[in-house]
């Protein structure tokens, strides 16, 4: 029932995103998750340890981030389990786990701020969905870290968490959200991280590799849907520049999308003053972007995200058939 429970809680989330009036009352799963993750660093990461140690205590750390969330999960989805309703129920806890609805609304809002607010609104609006110096971007340089956030999040925000609770059931999906969020907390190379959050950062990545390339996949197909999109482009920038990037799994939804865009994305970009000299993912001439842009990759996104959610049906039914 995994697949299925994926498939519902697909649906589910596409239709009614994760309600403000919920949030306020009782947070985010990414909100407990980050308390979590929040208490161990500041319990097991001493600056006074040697790396080894830190390092080691990483290892620990990851291992609860991971372990005491899915075992949660998985107790929870057991007692649902004799429940009428329980699949239902499942697939609605499942969908706290997704972001399609949020990041369609997040990065078209950077389209609207630009359109309305010109480039002061613009890196306003940008600087919510990228950790880039907004203040350095100019309009082509918001268009693009918009788009290259739709890429990527909608990768590790909605695939790979349907693709994990496809796997695993309600467990699978709450252990991957945890080791995300773990990953974005504490997997950054600084003084304080670099040991600590080694191992959050390395299982990140290794966990997110199925779903970087099924991404990819499902951005090639949605271009054969959406007018103006080069499925060829978006193919040949894959195989040709995916590879480059420097994160093992960010490089294939941005090379996909910047080659059905005719656009050139990531490249070299300014995080908290330091600059990343980054290549480029896809060709385009490096040609100004603007909210034009950001409004074809949300039509390619948002056919991409039909796909996923089809592909995820059409599994669901071999599945029970068979």
């Amino acid at each position: 029932m995994s697949v299925l429970i994926a498939f519902l809680s697909l649906v589910v989330e596409f239709a009614l995103g994760y309600p403000d009036g919920l949030f306020r009352a009782i947070g985010h799963p990414v909100t407990w998750f980050g308390r979590l993750i929040s208490f161990l660093d500041r319990t097991l990461n001493r600056a006074t340890d040697s790396d080894a140690l830190r390092r080691q205590r990483g290892v620990l750390a990851l291992l609860v981030i991971v372990l005491l969330p899915a075992a949660i999960a998985f107790a929870l989805q057991a007692l649902l389990w004799f429940i009428p309703s329980g699949l239902i129920i499942t697939a609605i806890l499942a969908s706290s786990l997704l972001s399609q609805k949020s990041l369609y609304e997040h990065v078209e809002a950077v389209a609207d701020a630009l359109d309305t607010g010109g480039l002061t609104m613009g890196r306003l609006a940008v600087s919510r969905i990228v950790g880039r110096d907004p203040e350095k971007l100019d309009t082509a340089g918001v268009s693009r870290a918009a788009i290259e956030s739709l890429a990527e999040n909608f990768s590790d925000g909605i695939v790979a968490p349907a693709f994990w609770t496809g796997i695993g059931g309600l467990a699978g999906g709450v252990a991957y959200k945890a080791a995300n969020t773990a990953d974005s907390m504490i997997g950054h190379r600084t003084p304080r991280h670099e040991a600590f959050g080694w191992a959050a950062a390395r299982f990140d990545d290794l966990i997110n590799l199925p779903a970087s390339r099924l991404t990819a996949l499902l951005i090639v197909a949605a271009a054969f849907l959406v007018k103006g999109a080069d499925p060829k482009s978006a193919w040949q920038a894959i195989w040709r520049d995916a590879r480059k990037h420097r994160s093992p799994n960010a490089g294939w939804p941005e090379a996909a999308m910047a080659g059905a865009l005719g656009l050139a994305l990531a490249g070299p970009r300014s995080y908290g003053g330091v600059m990343v000299d980054d290549v480029f993912m896809g060709e385009g001439g490096r040609r100004e972007v603007d909210s034009i842009d950001i409004r074809q990759a949300l039509k390619l996104y948002r056919a991409a995200d039909f796909l996923l959610i089809g592909l995820f049906g059409v599994i669901s039914v071999i599945v029970i058939v068979a």
